[in-house]
């Protein structure tokens, strides 16, 4: 399917409009995240959340698409404030893999629930079935763009 110069003009200003909603909403996150916790933290914390433990820190720059050094600074971080464990791998003793702790699950959802204002502020001010609606097609493009940033050889 070829896309004509109306799809690309139009894709531009979703993924405009998508980058400006990033901004903000992370600026809000992080005026309300607890403990001292910063954004990048509070990724990694929902990152192994959703996928489970015991990933490498590759494995996880890559998915947040940072450097491997960023990403050691991160996780040293919440392994300082005892959010995560990070141990030898059992198979490949010189990888290591990321745990989240019952105190990083507490923190990450002290997060979550310190959003709650804003988010129902929000909720508030705008037509949800039309964020409903577009869920599904937000969810999709995400899935697209995420095989194409590490294409298959």
């Amino acid at each position: 399917m070829t896309a004509n110069e109306n799809d690309l003009q139009t894709l531009f200003r979703f993924f405009n409009e998508i980058g400006i909603v990033a901004q903000l909403s992370a600026n809000a996150f992080e005026k309300v995240m607890p403990a001292g916790m910063t954004l990048p933290q509070f990724v990694v914390l929902n990152h192994l959340v959703r996928l489970g433990d015991g990933r490498t820190p590759l494995s996880i720059a890559q998915a947040m698409q940072v450097t491997k050094g960023a990403m050691t600074n991160t996780l040293g971080h919440l392994e300082g404030k005892q959010f995560i464990t990070i141990a030898p791998d059992p198979h490949d003793g010189r990888s290591k893999r990321v745990s989240l702790t019952q105190e990083g699950r507490v923190a990450r959802d002290a997060a979550i629930e310190a959003l709650g204002p804003e988010l129902r502020g929000i909720a508030g001010e705008i037509a949800m079935p039309g964020i409903i609606k577009a869920l599904p097609a937000v969810e999709s493009l995400r899935k697209v763009m995420d095989t194409r940033r590490n294409p298959k050889a």
